[in-house]
């Protein structure tokens, strides 16, 4: 019988299959009518785009494109053979990566039957199959961003779910050497081979204990005891591994499965035959999120994001920031992000073609510079490649860059949008030197879609819904007559407002770096302007695209400026047809994106911070630390009428005022300012006690005022009592507002009867508590300022950045630079050829033998110079943001310099709320 929980399962997968196809690039529209008519010219007409895409938007040796590498490697005759005729399972990371490549339409034009999520798989995923074959495929193919020991209690449930599958092939962007070299593996050198073994040892086991117990797998409404011993083996595992969470949704119903519809058994059931399926493990290079083809990050669910770039040492400040630079070198306590981080680069330069020269800047990127150059050194063997430049940069050489509010549109929708939930829980990693993971923001944006898309008629929608569901139910049943289905549940379920088919408000959709007007991609068009011009060319776009699809708007626009409503009413009317939809759904998805992050609340809270930030740099740029002490204080006193107690931060955001974590993160950004421009005072503060006492005292006050800023790391264990001091306030007040009120003559004399010693011990008990709690808020107070004392020194404990702003002083005038971060100036400077204090460059083996033993007869070898290469790739070890893409951009053009092409990575895309929680949330070391 046909549960309604198997219903609502096909019914959810079938809403996601038209969310992906909001994703797919045009190849739908172009494919029209013949998607939906005959299998064998849908399976042709995909085939036909994989070839063309491969052949026309693939690797071009003469141009480095980071998207169309990632495409070749797709490509590669090595994963397509596996490719073809299989259920391909994605991670959260991959999916991410895929997601922004747009390689849905060129998997499936491989010959991939389905696409399946790894941490999310069930028996029915065989059921969403693209081919036109009836046939049970016998191929699975997974692709993960993580280790393989991280990915293993998935893997190990995919493989026992699919019971057809007679060939698994595993491929990782971790290579078998990162493997080995990664402290937390619990692999060896031979990591491939040993995972194959232990794989199939694990589901050996899983498989022999089912058959051990006797459970028959066709029998109805009893979970699969083959889930049960993986869900038993798993939780034995000593590599830290979680146990899965088996639920019913989680659970192998074979109802819901091809057997239960009467298909062949004898095929399904093999294992039990004591045959097994051929495993083989593979690397997958170039798994990363192209923004732009110039512009890619690594994906947020993947193990290089998500490992720790320090450990805790004394000038660590956070788990996902290199320590500060003091020249210290990591020779045994070198961070897990840092092998991984160096590992992906150098198959990120082999898979490109490229042989580097590296310079480095920073004291975790010349750790991972230097493993790159023994790398190097033991595995390039004379093969002819592309010189090219690779700069490697800490992010800690400058955080107030990430930290502030940029004019760029990509930053503001980025931080406006809310972010896909993750697919699988997070576990933070544990090692002998503490955490060694964090939990990255997702890429994937959901761009609220539902508004521009909404359906009409849904009484009449919802009516057809239920007739094919009944018929679907009776094909589906038809072999059993008992076979009923409660339709009443059904129907409640389909009218409520939780379900995904009828709130259009969760049709959601992201963005695609492959999306494109007229060979124009989206994406790296607004990455190369400033907000303003990023929101006119998308109003263009519109407008173009609504006079080719001959669609009229009354819509009211100036020349020059862009409002979110103009945005709006023209997604809305381009939005009327599901055809125009499929062929315009990138600037439709882009359009709205933008058209939420111009719009209240989102507009006034990114423009309150702009302007506060000016203030600051302002006060900063003064002779005395008065004015920029008065103005932070100014800041945290102003978030104390937020209250969080009743309101959330997107209500507080809608009135204008910026809440106290708001406050926080300005203090960060006067903090940093101020040890850049002002005279230290000797104590570790830019600011004398007495300013600081001050500053203390008003955050002390915003914390009481506000027990939401409990959540906070620093205050944690302080929840309860915040709480409670807080209610004790607001009712303090209500009975000195009620007292007031009352007249004079009601007071009663015998009153002060009630007054005796028992209400003066509890004041005094009252009183105590008070003094502890205000005691204990003053030390994590404390603490908080010693990071900001930490932050304030960064110019001077920086040995790259002692020297002014890298020598920048000295050779140009610091008014232009005033604002700019530091890709701007290093690039700037290094494109000028002028000498940037703290570069190192890592010469090879056979340069440090010139260097230092031809040198003495003349032989010497002159150092080289990154200006001196065509191609330049720029890594910032911590990740970037919009506004440093765009500043690197505009630097190359300054530089009149057109024949270099610049590539910009980093570990993560940065917004100015990730970096609060870097630096005062859970990734923290405060």
């Amino acid at each position: 019988m046909a549960s309604v929980d198997v219903i609502k399962s096909c019914l959810e997968s079938l809403h996601q299959i038209w969310h992906n196809l909001l994703h797919l690039p045009q190849v739908f529209a172009c494919a029209g009518s013949s998607i939906s008519g005959n299998g064998n010219d849908n399976d042709a007409f995909l085939r036909h785009y994989a070839s063309e895409l491969l052949e026309h938007g693939g690797f071009n040796e003469m141009h480095i494109d980071s998207k169309a590498g990632c495409t070749h490697s797709l490509g590669h005759n090595e994963i397509s053979e596996h490719l073809e005729d299989s259920i391909l399972y994605l991670d959260a990371g991959c999916t991410e990566a895929f997601q922004y490549l747009g390689a849905f339409p060129l998997l499936l034009g491989l010959g991939v039957r389905s696409v399946c999520s790894l941490e999310s798989n069930c028996p029915l995923d065989k059921v969403v199959d693209w081919s036109p074959h009836v046939s049970h495929t016998q191929k699975m193919v997974v692709i993960t961003s993580r280790l393989l020991s991280d990915a293993h209690r998935y893997i190990l449930r995919c493989l026992s779910a699919q019971q057809t599958v007679l060939r698994c092939a595993i491929f990782t962007s971790i290579s078998e050497i990162a493997h080995s070299a990664y402290t937390d593996s619990p692999l060896g050198p031979d990591a491939y081979r040993e995972y194959e073994s232990l794989l199939l040892q694990d589901f050996e086991e899983c498989v022999g204990k089912g058959r051990a117990k006797g459970q028959s797998s066709s029998d109805q409404g009893e979970s699969s005891e083959l889930e049960k011993n993986i869900s038993e083996r798993l939780a034995s595992e000593e590599e830290g591994w979680s146990q899965l969470n088996l639920t019913e949704e989680g659970t192998t119903h074979y109802e819901g499965s091809f057997s239960g519809r009467g298909a062949d058994l004898t095929n399904l059931n093999f294992k039990k035959d004591g045959l097994r399926p051929v495993v083989s493990i593979h690397h997958l290079p170039m798994v990363l999120c192209p923004l732009s083809p110039k512009v890619f990050v690594l994906p947020s669910e993947g193990t290089v994001a998500e490992a720790c770039l320090s450990n805790g040492q004394p000038h660590s400040i956070s788990r996902g920031l290199p320590p500060i630079s003091t020249g210290m070198i990591f020779d045994e306590d070198t961070p897990p992000g840092a092998t991984l981080t160096a590992h992906f680069l150098y198959h990120l330069a082999a898979k490109m073609d490229l042989k580097v020269e590296i310079f480095s800047l920073g004291d975790l990127s010349k750790t991972i510079g230097k493993m790159l150059m023994d790398m190097s050194s033991l595995y390039d063997v004379g093969r002819r490649k592309r010189s090219a430049g690779l700069l490697l940069i800490d992010r800690t050489l400058d955080l107030l860059t990430p930290c502030c509010h940029g004019d760029t549109l990509v930053d503001r929708m980025f931080s406006s949008l809310a972010r896909k939930e993750r697919t699988s829980p997070f576990q933070l990693i544990q090692n002998h030197q503490g955490a060694s993971s964090l939990q990255v923001p997702p890429l994937l944006v959901q761009i609220p879609l539902g508004n521009s898309l909404s359906m009409k008629d849904t009484a009449a929608d919802d009516c057809l819904l239920m007739e094919r569901i009944e018929a679907f139910q009776n094909g589906w049943n038809s072999f059993d007559s008992d076979s009923e289905l409660n339709w009443a549940d059904l129907q409640c379920w389909i009218n409520s407002e939780n379900h995904v088919i009828s709130d259009g408000g969760l049709l959601f959709g992201s963005f695609v770096s492959t999306d494109t007007y007229q060979g124009t991609k989206y994406l790296e068009a607004l990455l190369d302007r400033r907000m303003k011009e990023g929101a006119l060319l998308i109003k263009k776009w519109l407008q173009e695209v609504l006079r080719r699809e001959k669609i009229s708007t009354n819509v009211g626009t100036r020349a020059g400026s862009v409002r979110a409503a103009e945005l709006q009413t023209m997604v809305t009317a381009l939005s009327k047809d599901q055809s125009c939809i499929i062929r315009n759904k990138g600037i439709i998805q882009l359009a709205s994106a933008a058209a939420l992050a111009l719009g209240e609340p989102h507009s006034s809270r990114w423009d309150a911070f702009l302007s506060a930030e000016r203030i600051l740099r302002v006060s900063a740029a003064g002779d005395t630390s008065q004015i920029l002490s008065a103005q932070i204080r100014d800041l945290i006193n102003k978030s104390i009428s937020v209250n969080f107690h009743d309101q959330n931060l997107k209500s507080e955001s809608s009135q204008g005022l910026l809440s106290f974590q708001d406050a926080l993160l300005l203090a960060i950004t006067g903090y940093i300012l101020a040890g850049e421009n002002l005279p230290t005072s000797g104590s570790g503060s830019p600011f004398s006690w007495e300013e600081e006492h001050f500053l203390k005292e008003s955050i002390l006050d915003a914390i009481l005022e506000n027990p939401g800023a409990a959540k906070l790391k620093f205050l944690h264990g302080l929840e309860k009592e915040l709480e409670a001091n807080l209610d004790e306030i607001t009712s303090k007040k209500c009975n000195e507002d009620s007292l007031d009120e009352s007249a004079v003559d009601d007071f009663d004399d015998d009153q002060w009867g009630d007054w005796g010693d028992e209400e003066t011990n509890q004041n005094n008990e009252k009183e105590y508590g008070d003094m502890q709690l205000k005691l204990e808020l003053r030390d994590r107070v404390d603490s908080l300022f010693k990071l900001f004392h930490k932050l304030s020194t960064l110019k001077r404990r920086n040995v790259a950045s002692k020297e002014g702003s890298f020598g920048l002083e000295s050779n140009f005038d610091v008014d232009t630079y005033m604002g700019r971060g530091l890709l701007y100036k290093v690039l700037t400077m290094i494109l000028a050829k002028y000498e940037v204090s703290g570069l190192e460059y890592h010469s090879s083996t056979v340069g440090r033998l010139f260097k230092s033993g031809f040198g003495r007869f003349g032989l010497g070898q002159a150092k080289p110079s990154l200006s001196d290469h065509n191609v330049i790739l720029i890594f910032v070890v911590g990740g970037i943001n919009g506004l440093e893409v765009f500043e690197a951009q505009e630097a190359l053009s300054q530089s009149g310099r057109s024949d270099i092409e610049l590539i910009i990575g980093g570990t993560t895309l940065l917004t100015p709320e990730y970096m609060f929680d870097l630096l005062l949330g859970s990734s923290s070391y405060i």
